[in-house]
């Protein structure tokens, strides 16, 4: 067999009895007496392996070459080429000589109840839990102590502190990133997402702003801090659909205040995707 097409094989005398005989009694195996100077051979020996492969296992062709394998040939009485022959449970139950186009071939293989085998299904791979975010606080607080010169656990210490709230040391770290890192894209992203974090001191909790907004949907500003409040609880899309109905309604509010906020929270997200769509979307409300 081969790593082509594992259901294929060249058969021999001294391996018939295990390889075909003994193997038909679990799975059909399609026999295949050919030549290499038969034509016929070689327009129907592709077409039984484009199958055995198609059929996954569910019938193994058993390749004979007559002229090598002439002993074996002389005990099936092969008296052309090609032939077919087709065993199961260690018996011949049918065969046909000539090459048969593979509408036939396949009615052939129907009517033996010879049927194509499921492939096999690759389990998918245990999707990692997200880490706890306080738990990563105190791992990158240790690594930060054991590698004091490294900048960049802070910036990530930082990115985890905003992501439990702790945005007064988060800000302060971010302050004191050298300035090659402070241009970074995480520190900038974090730059934003402490912008708006600082927007929700004394704001109305969710639920409040979910109340105001079912009462009168034209409150841009309740629409405008519950768009915070969800883009800092990881909402992205969410958030980034009430900053595209604030716009929608009133492009001007606020000094643009609806754009403004759409184009920090494409800073902070880091989905690529999503804010490729909602850019576009924003576009065909501006446009």
């Amino acid at each position: 067999m081969t790593a082509d097409n594992p259901h294929v094989f060249d058969a021999s005398l001294a391996q018939f009895e295990q390889e075909v005989l003994l193997r038909s009694k679990e799975v059909p195996v399609l026999v295949d007496f050919w030549a290499t100077w038969c034509g016929p051979c070689k327009t129907l020996g592709p077409v039984l392996e484009k199958l055995a492969a198609e059929f996954n296992g569910g019938f193994l062709l058993a390749k004979v070459d007559v002229d090598r394998e002439q002993q074996l040939a002389g005990y099936f009485q092969i008296k052309s080429v090609p032939t077919v022959m087709l065993l199961k449970d260690g018996q011949i139950v049918d065969g046909f000589p000539g090459a048969l186009p593979e509408g036939q071939l396949r009615e052939f293989l129907k009517h033996h109840g010879v049927e194509a085998k499921a492939p096999a299904e690759v389990p998918e791979p245990e999707a990692t839990a997200p880490a706890d975010p306080h738990e990563e606080v105190v791992r990158l607080r240790a690594l930060t102590l054991a590698e004091p010169d490294k900048d960049e656990h802070r910036l990530d210490l930082a990115l985890a502190l905003l992501n439990t709230g702790a945005v007064a040391e988060a800000e302060q770290l971010l302050d004191a990133l050298p300035a090659n890192l402070a241009q970074d894209d995480r520190a900038l992203r974090g730059r934003a997402r402490l912008g708006f974090a600082a927007l929700l001191k004394d704001a109305p909790p969710a639920p409040v702003l979910e109340a105001a907004i079912a009462a009168n949907p034209a409150d841009l500003r309740a629409r405008h801090l519950l768009g915070v409040r969800l883009i800092v609880a990881g909402d992205a899309a969410a958030a980034m659909d009430q900053f595209l109905e604030m716009l929608r309604r009133d492009r001007g509010f606020e000094d643009g205040l609806p754009r403004k906020a759409l184009i920090d929270a494409f800073r902070v997200v880091e989905d690529e995707d999503l804010v490729g769509a909602y850019r576009r979307r924003m576009a065909s409300v501006l446009f």
